[in-house]
């Protein structure tokens, strides 16, 4: 099954789809929300009239830092970064936030259209570097875009999948939520799939000769601890990241990825709405 064409804009400045009038005064209000149950019931009410009166269209906007083109039409990332970004992982970011330093190296796994990886860059300063894998090639368009809208310097797309040997695999795609594609089948049944490169993360990591990792995130559907296993079995512990956001995925995990965090050190600091945030201290 083929998923609907969504038009894709690349070939227009950035600017060309700036908010104006009605749209713009209702990113402006939902973004000066309260994080209160009022505040945030409000916003989410003001967001669906948002998206309705953009019909699909795409905005040119700056948000957590970096100016992006975003697409929150089926795509819940892109909604949640356009008009409400300050309840966008915000208690995970300022962790991540707290731990930026000179020289930091950032691995975005599941990349979507960049926030992640656009927002660390927006506060590491020139030294860092960072790699944003994505490996659906629509949303991979989308990031590449991005990461060009930007002065930084720092952020390298990736466009393949992660998982526990490198070959071609098949990505699960659904077909409400762009941004959500993993390599393991989905709940949705409807949707399409794609096939896609496949490497490991040390491979990745050893491929662009990283001596050290600071931090990971990992958003792929389910398929965290395919990536994770292999990859505190194999690499040497000078490579282990420091810290560790993943999307709280244990349902679909087919082993107790939580209980091998812990007996390589990791310690659960934080669990959210979607994610668990790990440390291990050296």
């Amino acid at each position: 099954m083929a998923m609907t064409e969504h038009p894709f804009a690349e070939d227009k400045p950035f600017g060309t789809f700036a908010p104006k009038g009605l749209l713009a005064r209702l990113i402006a209000r939902t973004r000066a929300a309260s994080d209160s149950f009022l505040g945030r019931k409000i916003a989410y009410a003001l967001r669906r009239l948002g998206l309705r009166s953009l019909a699909g269209r795409p905005v040119d906007i700056e948000a957590l830092g970096a100016r992006m083109r975003l697409y929150p039409d089926g795509n819940v990332c892109e909604k949640r970064v356009l008009f409400t970004p300050q309840y966008f992982d915000q208690q995970e970011r300022n962790l991540l936030a707290e731990r930026l330093c000179e020289g930091f190296r950032f691995i975005d796994i599941g990349a979507n259209i960049g926030a992640y990886s656009l927002f660390v860059a927006a506060k590491a300063g020139p030294t860092a570097r960072i790699l944003a894998v994505e490996p659906q090639p629509e949303v991979f368009a989308r990031l590449a875009f991005n990461i060009a809208q930007n002065p930084f310097g720092t952020v390298k797309a990736v466009a393949c999948a992660l998982a526990d040997k490198p070959g071609e695999l098949t990505l699960f795609l659904d077909p409400a939520n762009r941004g959500e594609s993993s390599v393991r089948i989905l709940r949705s049944s409807a949707g399409a799939t794609v096939r896609v490169p496949a490497t490991t993360l040390l491979a990745l990591v050893e491929s662009e000769g990283y001596q050290k990792l600071d931090a990971i995130k990992l958003d792929v559907e389910g398929a965290e601890d395919l990536i994770l296993e292999p990859f505190l079995r194999d690499a040497p512990e000078a490579l282990w990241p420091g810290f560790i956001i993943i999307e709280d995925s244990r349902e679909r995990w087919h082993i107790d990825l939580m209980g091998l965090l812990a007996q390589r050190g990791y310690a659960l600091i934080a669990q959210t709405r979607l994610n668990l945030v790990f440390e291990r201290k050296p």
